[in-house]
């Protein structure tokens, strides 16, 4: 796929009235612990629409509306006069990519996440901005927008919020959600109270290989040796997963397992047979789990920032493959329902108090001398799930409708999955799963088993 660069220039918010003054010294917003601990890149994702798409002026438009009320994305991070990370209100703007392909839609774009998607949005190294921005035209008069953000800024809810409202502006519509921006609302507690061990979960030593739970190796293989599936589970076969596990599960909460963690219990076998794997070895599946439901009081969905915690259920080979689905199910339905508030909350207290002291970092910045596409790479058998099922990303409407195709971008970090939902609305679900050829072929093979 050939794309052809138009242009490529900085959009700034466009405030109501006259640009709003800018304070002196400049405004910054610190990160919260939460922020702190994210994952200190770039990530992108691809939407394609189908004729008649509006021009891109429109989407312009739209874009700086939005801005003005997510004004984070047009700022810069820096760090206050103590040292720490902190948002620039500088509104020094977005990078904004106009490109076009000489060839229709349909011959040339994957369905699935490929190396060629790269060029639909803009690089993710060393990027100055925290947003960008690529609009792609082909001769057919479809449309591609490739986005990316910077994830310290924001997490995957925050990031749909912002798109729907873009969406909502681009039709001249009120920019809604409106978000709340308010950083300041995670305090320590005094006195604090530490419950769990912190230390060794979301932190490790500064320079250190990993966590006991995240560690990472070599191999001969390279990044051209993996690939990426769209495996599509119909809501028929999620009802039948349902169905063998339902009859296993006792939980003591009263809340039934539900459909994300029976599909996770069930990649995660799949993935580990895949890998020839067997023994009393532990695996594990690391699991992202979103706060604003959890915390007490409850976090209104509209925060704009991060409020992303990780539980990683662990098991040894023979249990996981030997026992039936439902053990797998009830793991990780016990693990995500441990991460509750005091969780939460016992994290904002060790992080306040004790990582910066101790010389700790967070397992998810980016290892040195290790690229943007390959810093998670692992070549240990776990697996990373990202769900996005509870996200509008599917909803971001620039005036011709909803998109017809949305996936992540092409990225070589073997063991991950996402989940998103199906753009057919009909109850099924889309994972885009990440492995090494050899392993991919295995697992295209068993993913549909129910045995």
């Amino acid at each position: 796929m050939k794309v052809i660069m138009e242009s490529i220039r900085t959009i700034k918010p466009t405030y109501e009235g006259n640009p709003q003054p800018q304070p002196q010294p400049l405004l910054s917003i610190p990160l919260t612990v939460f922020d702190k601990v994210s994952y200190n890149i770039h990530f992108a994702v691809i939407y394609a629409y189908r004729p008649p798409t509006p021009p891109n002026a429109i989407l312009e438009y739209g874009l700086k509306k939005a801005l003005a009320k997510y004004r984070e994305w047009a700022g810069r991070l820096g760090e206050n006069e103590k040292g720490d990370p902190v948002i620039i209100l500088n509104d020094k703007g977005v990078k904004f990519v106009e490109a076009s392909v000489d060839n229709k839609l349909d011959e040339v774009m994957p369905s699935e996440p490929t190396s060629d998607v790269l060029n639909l949005h803009p690089n993710l190294d060393d990027v100055e901005e925290l947003l960008q921005v690529q609009l792609t035209r082909f001769t057919c008069g479809s449309l591609v927008v490739g986005f990316t953000t910077q994830h310290m800024i924001a997490d995957g809810h925050a990031v749909s919020n912002f798109l729907v409202a873009w969406g909502r502006a681009s039709r001249g519509l009120d920019v809604k959600p409106l978000p709340l921006h308010d950083r300041n609302i995670f305090n320590c507690r005094s006195p604090p109270y530490l419950q769990f061990e912190h230390g060794e979960i979301e932190y490790k030593v500064k320079g250190g290989d990993g966590t006991k739970l995240d560690e990472f190796g070599t191999c001969n293989k390279s990044t051209e040796d993996i690939v990426i599936r769209k495996i599509i589970f119909t809501s028929d076969f999620l009802s039948k997963l349902k169905a063998r596990v339902s009859s296993g599960i006792t939980n003591n909460n009263n809340k039934p397992c539900t459909t994300f963690e029976v599909l996770v219990a069930h990649i995660w076998r799949t993935i580990t047979k895949a890998h020839g794997l067997g023994g009393s070895e532990n695996v594990h599946v690391r699991i992202s789990v979103d706060g604003r439901r959890r915390m007490i009081p409850k976090v209104p969905n509209e925060f704009f920032g991060n409020l992303v915690l990780w539980t990683y259920p662990t098991t040894s080979v023979d249990d996981l493959l030997s026992e039936p689905l439902a053990y797998a199910t009830q793991l990780i339905h016990n693990n995500i329902t441990e991460l509750n508030h005091n969780y939460f909350q016992s994290f904002i207290d060790f992080a306040t108090l004790k990582a910066k002291d101790e010389g700790l970092v967070s397992v998810a910045k980016k290892q040195a001398g290790h690229s943007a596409m390959e810093f998670l790479w692992k070549v240990y058998p776990n697996m990373d799930v990202y769900s996005w099922l509870q996200f509008p990303f599917n909803e971001l409407d620039f005036g011709g409708g909803r998109p017809y195709l949305f996936m992540p971008s092409y990225c070589a970090m073997e063991g991950v999955a996402f989940l998103v939902p199906s753009l057919t609305s009909d109850g099924s679900i889309v994972v885009f799963v990440t492995l090494f050829k050899d392993h991919m072929t295995i697992f295209e093979q068993i993913v549909y088993s129910l045995d």
